[in-house]
């Protein structure tokens, strides 16, 4: 079974999922916060999806940020939607400025490098590598 990621934002969510063994995190796309319900509930007809893991927005001390309210609502959303879906978070204070360092450095294009919905896609599959990794430390 896979386990997906989301990099929430108000305009665009960022999603991620694993292969089915876990091992590696892949940048699936990215939805309208309005549209995510529809498209996690298709996804689910043909994938098996373990847990969600979503992005908890942090200041750099660690207190909460001002779109902590949003991702809030959005996992209020998840659980209503999927209660059979088991739901963590994971501090995602640098993966919007690893995402852009990565894009960065890959090659692309200028303008392919501006595409916002890239630095979400990305920022979710560091979001869900982080999760992996966090995971296989403490087992």
């Amino acid at each position: 079974m896979r386990i997906m990621a989301f990099d929430f934002g108000t305009k665009r969510i960022g999603v991620a999922v694993t292969d089915p063994l876990q091992i590696i995190a892949n940048g699936l796309t990215t939805v309208h916060p309005k549209d995510i319900v529809e498209f996690l509930k298709k996804y689910l007809t043909t994938e098996q999806v373990e847990r969600f893991v979503v992005g908890e927005p942090r200041q750099m001390d660690g207190s909460v940020s001002q779109s902590a309210p949003h991702v809030k609502g959005f996992i209020t959303i998840l659980k209503k939607n999927f209660p059979g879906i088991p739901i963590e978070t994971i501090d995602e204070r640098f993966t919007s400025k690893m995402a852009s360092a990565v894009i960065a450095q890959s090659g692309l294009k200028k303008a392919d490098r501006q595409k916002k919905e890239l630095v979400d896609t990305i920022s979710a599959t560091i979001i869900l590598q982080s999760y992996l990794e966090k995971r296989s430390f403490l087992s």
